[in-house]
């Protein structure tokens, strides 16, 4: 009983809500979603759905903290820094501790053609936490291809965007970016032009209240335009794509040609976004034993080594290794040069 009255209380500002009461909170606690992407959007959403009670998450996320983050990242601190742990382990320490009635996942693994249907297997929902347009695509894929709905956001500097995307409802994002993403090199990065921390919370808090209206049972409120936030010359603006989806030939919802889950499209190799470093993967890279990984690099400078990742310097260059064979190699946005630490370190 004193269970029972904690959750009512825990959630009882929620439940007031007309649009929410007991009924919707019954449905937002018994929903799965998985979150791709624990940085900056995924930090505000992961944390602000967590506190709303929704039942299960699964935390997906390739990467580890660095003190850089903390400027935008705000589900983290400095000693999880210092920890060296990956992102998506820290971030389901943090949220157990928030609420421990969510069951929380996390998963550190890249999101490819091969993972990403197993990622979201199960979930009523998928959340784009995302710094790049390739992994979005692939999960505009693998949203057709399940008939589960995404919300994708993106940021840079002070700008923002936000897509609720219903599979053979609404557009989706081939539709609205018919010629597929930009090509590298051709936008503006946070690496090249920045980004500030309160777009991130704009752009998180409306993707978190759509995540909560579908949840609930309230899809009949979503929000089906694109927004639009200029926040540094005070714009916020709303898009109406309704006809978007009819009117363009989408070779995705429309065609059902999904080359980025087909892996046709997939690359391996990407250029981390603020962070002069590179993400070296491979299609088919077998597991690394990280105990033996370590022992060979014996000698090495500052090598650190925990249950998820090998850590060392070399020259200039921080190289960590990941338990499925990724590597992010720190020091240069160079592929050519990254693969080739890769190839010496940690083998072909």
């Amino acid at each position: 009983m004193a269970d029972q009255d904690n959750l009512k209380d825990r959630y009882s500002r929620q439940v007031r809500f007309p649009h929410i009461g007991e009924d919707g909170q019954a449905k937002l606690s018994a929903a799965r979603v998985t979150l791709i992407g624990c940085g900056a959007l995924g930090s505000v959403i992961a944390e602000t759905l967590v506190r709303a009670g929704v039942g299960f998450m699964r935390i997906v996320d390739r990467d580890f903290l660095e003190i850089s983050n903390l400027q935008r990242q705000s589900l983290f601190n400095e000693d999880d820094v210092a920890s060296g742990l990956p992102k998506a382990i820290a971030a389901a320490a943090r949220l157990r501790q928030i609420n421990s009635g969510v069951e929380i996942e996390p998963v550190v693994a890249d999101v490819t053609s091969a993972s990403i249907r197993a990622m979201v297997d199960g979930s009523d929902l998928i959340l784009d936490g995302t710094d790049n347009f390739e992994i979005r695509f692939l999960i505009n894929d693998v949203s057709i291809a399940t008939k589960t709905p995404w919300i994708y956001g993106g940021c840079l500097g002070a700008d923002g965007q936000m897509m609720v995307v219903l599979p053979e409802e609404t557009a989706c994002l081939h539709c609205l970016m018919i010629d597929g993403p930009p090509a590298p090199g051709t936008t503006q990065t946070c690496d090249s032009f920045g980004i500030l921390a309160p777009i991130i919370n704009v752009v998180a808090s409306f993707q978190t209240l759509e995540a909560i209206k579908l949840l609930s049972g309230n899809r009949v409120a979503v929000n089906k335009k694109l927004n639009v936030f200029e926040m540094w010359s005070n714009t916020v603006r709303q898009m109406d794509i309704s006809g978007l989806r009819s009117s363009v030939d989408c070779p995705a919802c429309k065609g059902k040609q999904l080359n980025w889950l087909d892996g046709e499209k997939e690359s391996r190799s990407v250029v981390l976004c603020g962070r002069n470093a590179v993400q070296v993967s491979f299609a088919n890279r077998e597991f690394i034993n990280l105990d033996e990984l370590a022992a060979k690099l014996e000698g090495v400078t500052d090598l650190k080594q925990n249950a998820f990742l090998v850590r060392f310097n070399v020259d200039e260059f921080s190289v960590t290794v990941f338990r499925d064979g990724r590597a992010i190699i720190s020091g240069t946005d160079d592929l050519t040069v990254a693969k080739r630490i890769y190839a010496q370190y940690v083998g072909n």
